[in-house]
């Protein structure tokens, strides 16, 4: 393994490019390769068994792409699948941070809402991980299935986000909470939305920064760090109408993109 290798980036569809966006800015030097799993969207309603499969087989494809760290852009991974799968491959892997120091740092009331898929939220993750840090700490947990089928499809505005945003937020508007997680990569392309509704007065935490501090301090510490800019483009891939998805992905993360790929764990069509 060498620092010149590529970074590995996964989620179940689009939103994990949410943290490359931090990748690119904070480790200009790195090479990435993401995969989208855009055939099998969203993960969040599956069962943890097959949540850990998929994991594995997208874990093979990055093996076979000779990455040197994987990066789990994904709460449902992260907190589904990750301790089990980390452990059967050579490279390191880091999940999605849940964003405990920074909501802890920010809150005033210490009740800290949590937004994210149905998956994660049974895991119990994000509040586990903050009442380790301050179990005063008052942590509410709310699904919202629909969030991720919406960036998906590319709605991030108008009315109907705006209804289905009111629903789930509502709980923790009558919950009073004054910092609220965005425990789904997804999430962060809703934030315009998410925040006019939940106000000023609530703080919101992405994650993503760090997620990619994380990353950049597991390789650091293990001499992986690329110190010169790379020649070698970005790689996109995508499980499903990669075509279709590069409009979407460009839109979202604001830039043009090298054309992606579409792969099937390893086999790139």
């Amino acid at each position: 393994m060498n620092n010149r290798q590529p970074i590995g980036v996964c989620d179940s569809g689009v939103g994990g490019t949410s943290v490359v966006k931090y990748l690119m800015k904070l480790l200009p030097n790195e090479q990435i390769v993401y995969f989208g799993d855009t055939a099998r969207v969203p993960y969040g309603p599956r069962p943890v068994g097959e949540i850990k499969r998929f994991m594995e087989e997208i874990m093979e494809f990055f093996t076979e792409q000779k990455v040197k760290l994987a990066v789990i852009a994904c709460n449902t991974m992260t907190s589904q699948a990750l301790e089990t799968v980390k452990h059967k491959f050579n490279f390191p892997m880091v999940g999605v941070s849940p964003g405990a120091r920074s909501a802890l740092a920010a809150t005033r009331s210490k009740r800290i809402g949590v937004l994210a898929t149905q998956g994660t939220v049974a895991s119990g993750y994000h509040a586990k991980q903050i009442t380790a840090l301050d179990p005063e700490a008052t942590v509410l947990l709310q699904a919202c299935p629909r969030f991720v089928p919406l960036v998906e499809a590319g709605k991030l505005t108008g009315e109907e986000v705006r209804q289905i945003s009111a629903t789930y937020l509502s709980p923790l508007i009558e919950a009073e909470v004054d910092t609220l997680v965005l425990g789904c990569t997804h999430y962060p392309f809703l934030w315009p939305v998410i925040s006019d509704i939940m106000g000023p007065k609530v703080t919101i935490i992405d994650p993503a920064l760090e997620t990619v501090e994380a990353a950049k301090k597991v390789l650091a510490e293990r001499g992986l760090l690329n110190q010169n800019r790379l020649e070698e483009k970005h790689r996109f891939f995508f499980s499903k109408e990669p075509d279709e998805t590069q409009a979407l992905v460009e839109r979202l993360m604001e830039m043009t993109l090298p054309r992606f790929l579409e792969a099937s764990f390893g086999k790139v069509c």
